[in-house]
């Protein structure tokens, strides 16, 4: 689907904004858009890819601080903590005092989120990786590189700035 974007000149005539590789752009934004939809409305026991990403992150390297956690999974503070009340409010993790931050908390997860990682994460993970057999192994290589060079100018801040 392509949406053809028009601007008013002071001629009052329409005109189609020109935008370079916009086929990219809204292809970039559906597969985005269907990735995410597609990842959550899989049978995981209503773990999301966020919640799903958050207990596999504990599971593997321990009680970490929100924001250290923040960062390494891409969320806003304010999205990891909706996250975390979620997982705390189903007993799969906690927050404990950090032992020597008096400012910062740790997340933990349960011994019933520690279940539920042991049994979810790699199935699941496993499940979500099948997307990627409809590629050729040269196909998901070219698109490995393609991906880490496209968040790392996005990370940069590359084309962030935006004339007006």
């Amino acid at each position: 689907m392509s949406i053809d974007v028009v601007a008013n000149t002071e001629s009052s005539a329409d005109a189609s904004i020109d935008v370079p590789h916009r086929e990219l752009l809204e292809l970039s934004a559906r597969f985005s858009h269907s990735f995410l939809r597609w990842v959550d409305a899989g049978p995981a026991g209503g773990l999301t890819f966020p919640r799903l990403r958050l207990l596999e992150a504990l599971h593997c390297q321990g009680p970490a601080k929100m924001k250290t956690l923040a960062d390494a999974l891409g969320l806003s503070a304010r999205n990891l903590t909706a996250v975390a009340d979620s997982l705390e409010g189903e007993g799969l993790l906690r927050r404990v005092a950090h032992p020597s931050d008096r400012r910062a908390t740790l997340l933990e997860l349960t011994d019933n989120g520690q279940a539920a990682a042991d049994g979810s994460l790699v199935p699941r993970l496993i499940e979500l990786s099948r997307l990627f057999d409809e590629l050729s192994p040269t196909a998901r290589n070219n698109l490995r590189g393609t991906l880490a060079t496209l968040v790392a100018a996005m990370e940069s801040g590359c084309g962030a700035q935006v004339e007006t």
